[in-house]
Parts: structure tokens; sequence; C-alpha cells
């Protein structure tokens, strides 16, 4: 992510809804390390998630970055930042035995007297254990709120700049999903074939490189697919095996999710049905996906159109995206499934999740989409049918 790519005023709005958030859960002090969220307020972009780093957002003022001594000129070239704000802990407390960074975190936070209504994402995946035993060591239990999400709320409507990303995203990934229906053949190694795809991603098209994404690609067959995460292996494509994959472009860290479905030789009738069934959601899902309509009646769609044609669909069918570092492209905020009574608003965009996962198969034909007046709109281009070679 750069952070040029958004003005200042938008960086602004989203520290101005942030504060807003923190009041209403009476937080002084949020200390970010969510990596989405720390870019998303700062614009700071770097593979440095697997130590201890955090933005920290007062009540007012400047945000603070604060992290390992070598990742601070990264910071100084990503975020938009003032050099005054940037702060380092001792390059000597990478992963001792003794001593923690977020001692040095406690005395900066002492030394400006930000030592009262804390807010920390604990159930994140950057934020262990030893960090908040050394914070509730110092502060006390009473002082820390638990402020898990309160910035992926905010960052469920997309500004246009956002979209456009997005968009540029779904660019990357339509390349990808075209190179992998081009490669794919009988007895072809499927890591060759993925490792083709991943370069596509990254070489991108004329004026648009690609990033990193924040899952690796999924890509079972056969039997493996009825389990719905796993990655790649070494085996030959083989006909009469329905192979799906779940890919993402990314650009300046902006995601564009999309899954679709191989098949070498004829597809079965169960698979066929399937994929009628499918289809069928996902025009149903983006005609219902209108604002001030909720989650759970836009997951309805997806449920509804599998039980009629005689399947059961036992997980959610979609989740928000946007922003994000491994290892997740989602927001973790709201679920499209029963029971999330949510309410979608426009410009807030999802990844919608209709796949359908039997003890022999597994067929997922995924979209990304935005939530528009006149229901949901994909953000990418791709042909959604089976693609079939009948070998």
């Amino acid at each position: 992510m750069a952070s040029s790519d958004f003005t200042k005023a938008e960086y602004d709005d989203r520290l101005s809804r942030t504060r807003n958030a923190m009041s209403q859960q009476g937080i002084e002090t949020l200390i970010v390390t969510d990596p989405s969220n720390m870019a998303w307020l700062t614009g700071y972009d770097g593979w440095s998630f697997y130590v201890p780093q955090a933005v920290i957002l007062h009540s007012s003022g400047s945000p603070l970055w604060w992290g390992r001594t070598q990742d601070k000129p990264g910071a100084a070239q990503t975020s938009w930042l003032d050099p005054s704000n940037l702060f380092d802990w001792p390059e000597e407390h990478v992963q001792h035995p003794v001593h923690h960074p977020y001692d040095s975190l406690v005395t900066l936070l002492r030394e400006r007297d930000w030592t009262s209504g804390l807010g920390v994402e604990m159930d994140n995946y950057y934020y262990s254990a030893a960090s908040h035993r050394v914070l509730e060591t110092a502060f006390g239990r009473d002082v820390i709120e638990d402020a898990t999400g309160l910035v992926n709320w905010q960052r469920a409507v997309k500004s246009d700049t956002e979209l456009a990303l997005m968009r540029k995203a779904g660019q990357l990934s339509a390349h990808m999903h075209a190179t992998l229906r081009t490669g794919f053949r009988e007895g072809r190694p499927k890591h060759e074939l993925v490792a083709e795809v991943q370069a596509a991603g990254v070489a991108g098209l004329p004026g648009l490189a690609g990033d990193y994404p924040a899952i690796a690609p999924i890509a079972p067959s056969g039997l493996e697919a009825s389990a719905s995460h796993i990655t790649w292996n070494d085996r030959p494509l083989t006909k009469g095996e329905a192979t799906y994959f779940e890919i993402s472009g990314c650009y300046h860290r902006y995601h564009c999710p999309i899954s679709r479905t191989l098949f070498l030789g004829s597809p079965p009738e169960d698979i066929r049905r399937a994929e009628g069934a499918v289809l069928r959601a996902i025009e149903d899902t983006f005609a219902a996906a209108r604002p001030g309509v909720t989650c759970e009646e836009v997951a309805a769609c997806v449920y509804e159109s599998f039980a009629k044609a005689g399947y059961t669909k036992g997980n959610r069918t979609g989740y928000p995206i946007g922003l994000s570092y491994p290892p997740d492209w989602g927001e973790r905020t709201m679920s499209l499934r029963p029971g999330d009574t949510s309410r979608i608003e426009e410009n807030m965009t999802f990844h919608l999740m209709p796949g359908l996962w039997t003890p022999e198969w597994g067929l997922a034909i995924t979209e990304s989409f935005v939530i528009t007046p006149e229901g949901g709109k994909p953000l990418a281009d791709i042909p959604r049918e089976i693609f079939v070679i009948d070998a």
C-alpha cells in the first residue's frame, strides 16, 4: 500500500471516525497491531508483522508508529507520518528470552502519560499473550479495554479511491484466471500451474503491477476438494476430477478474491446440479444486496438456492474484503450467514462464497462485489461457469 494513494483529507476522516468509535467505548489511547489497520490509518506497509509493532492513536494529536529499529526507515518511506512520530524498540529485544519489545512501549506510553483508557486488539493474529501480559503488568487489568474490530468496522464502507484500487485488483484476478484456463490440462503437475498463475498475478498487466496476496492459492482436486482450504501439490491434473482455484489479485494491498471450478472430462450430474444452484445463488444475491438489507437476508439467497437443488450448506457464505495482509484477506467484522443482522451500506465490499463441499468433491464459484443502490456489482469480469476440457 502507498500512502500517496490517498489524500491527507481521507486519512484525517479515517482518524476522526476511529476516534469517535474510541470515545464511544471509553478508550483514550488505542494500540493498533493489525497491519491492515495500521496501513489504513497511516499508510505503513512492510513485511514486519512477525515482530511486535503498532500504530498508537491517542484521542488527540498525530498517531505514532512504533516498531523494530530496522523497520523505522520503512515507516518513514511508506507512511504519511512525520519522522518525529516514529519510535522504535531496541534491536536486542528481537525474540529475546527475557526482555520483550512491549517493555519499550510501556516506557513510551508513560512518557506521554497515556496510561489509562488503553484499547488493544485482543482477538488479533498479531497481538500475543506475552504482549498483553506486559501491558497488564505495567498498567493493570482495569485500564485495558478490548478494542478488537474497532478499526476494522471503520473500514467497512469503501471510498471511491479504495474501490478503484479493488477494481485494479480485480483486473489482476481476471488475468490470473485467464492464465489458469490456458494452462489447465490433463497430466500437468499442479504446482507448475500454480507457479504460472502466481507469476501472472505479480507480473500483472501493462501499467498494473501485482503484489503478494494475503492468502496462498487454494487449489484442491477431486477428493481433496471436499476440504475447503487445501493448497496445492505436485500431483498431475487428472481426468474426472473437479479442481477449484481460490486466488486473488492484489494491488497496493487491496484484494479481489475469486474462485472458479475447472473439470477435465464430462462433469457428472451432481456437480452440474450444484453448479446451477451456485449460479442462481449469485444472481439472487446480487439482486438482493442493496443498502439497508441485513447480512442474513443477503445470505438467505444462497441457502435457499442450495435447498431447492437438494443441497445443505453448513458454513457462512461471505465476508467483507479490502485492504489486508497475511494470513487473511477478510476484514473480520460481518459474515453473510443466518443470525448476522448487521445492515449493509452502499460501497461495502464482500467476497460472496457460495461454495459447496461434499464428502467426495467440492465446487467453488465465488465473486467479490460492491454494494450499490441497484444491488451487488462484481469487481471483476470472469466467466462463472465450470471450465470444462473434454480430455
